[in-house]
């Protein structure tokens, strides 16, 4: 027999909303990425769907990282700016950026600090100056490497599983 509920009636099975300060002030909640001069804010991790939301935070001009996404990546300029090295403009605050499936790029810093809202679905496969991979990131690892940088800087392992969905 099937329970009947008001279609405005939550379900028990829901998970709580998640509401998160985005640029967070407490650098305990910055997880440094692979590259020096960059850190990424988690916000969501959404293990059924494949793909992560964060803020990519760059302190540093000149290279960051060369990669490619297999899936769509969907961004937005918050604060400052940054570049491809492949590209002829410069994302700047207020921009979005669509990278479809296959696309390969050079992530530049300038000069100033920047806040980009990331939605990254399946892969980020991060590229040698030949284009050989050399690393990936998917939405696990990507937990895995928030849980250590939580534990290490006294917050849990644990404290990553308010991102997860």
């Amino acid at each position: 027999m099937l329970t009947k509920r008001s279609v405005f009636e939550p379900s028990v099975w829901q998970k709580d909303e998640l509401y998160a300060e985005a640029i967070a002030s407490d650098e305990r909640l910055w997880v440094p990425a692979s590259q020096e001069g960059a850190w990424l804010r988690p916000l969501i991790f959404d293990t059924s769907q494949g793909m992560w939301v964060n803020i990519t935070r760059i302190r540093k001009e000149g290279f960051i990282s060369r990669h490619a996404h297999p899936s769509p990546v969907h961004g937005m300029v918050l604060k400052g700016s940054w570049y491809y090295a492949e590209r002829d403009w410069i994302a700047t605050e207020g921009t979005y950026i669509f990278e479809p499936p296959g696309d390969v790029h050079t992530l530049m810093g300038t000069a100033e600090e920047s806040y980009t809202l990331f939605m990254i679905h399946g892969t980020l496969v991060e590229l040698d100056e030949d284009g050989k991979p050399i690393k990936y990131g998917d939405v696990f690892n990507r937990i895995e490497q928030a849980a250590d940088h939580f534990e290490n800087v006294g917050l849990g392992r644990d404290f990553v599983k308010q991102f997860i969905r």
